[in-house]
């Protein structure tokens, strides 16, 4: 066996018992349909909503800070549903033109008929955080 056939080897075994031993971690976004956050909005709950595209690199950084902050602190699923709309297929979409999203990476957090707060293309997490915060906030 060569050197480099042993270190691939090795490091798939070490990947998929790490990937199998890790706890998976439950919160996940709910991929957006016609009706599904006025439904929410309506039985009173607080909607994060992510307007993202599959190959948008701003909305895989603001995806994996929400995903650490909600693994970190469970209290953001137990108050917020997470929604996400995909760029591709509602960008010209009621959904998307209502609240004149401007781009993908978008970020909104809504309860009722109120926006609470809004960030376009930030991937800090301190920028997210106070997003998810503000719902938070308005859940309690």
């Amino acid at each position: 066996m060569n050197r480099r056939h042993f270190l691939l080897t090795t490091a798939s075994a070490a990947l998929a018992t790490a990937t199998l031993s890790a706890p998976a971690f439950a919160g996940s976004m709910v991929d957006y349909s016609p009706g599904l956050i006025q439904k929410h909005l309506a039985s009173g709950k607080i909607v994060f909503v992510d307007y993202s595209a599959s190959w948008c690199g701003t909305c895989a950084r603001q995806e994996r800070v929400i995903s650490a902050l909600r693994q970190a602190n469970p209290a953001y699923d137990d108050a917020i549903v997470f929604v996400r709309v995909d760029w591709d297929n509602y960008r010209r979409h009621e959904v998307t033109t209502s609240r004149k999203i401007p781009r993908r990476s978008t970020l909104l957090v809504l309860k009722g008929n109120q926006e609470l707060g809004r960030l376009v293309a930030g991937t800090s997490e301190q920028q997210i955080k106070a997003l998810m915060d503000a719902g938070l906030q308005a859940a309690s």
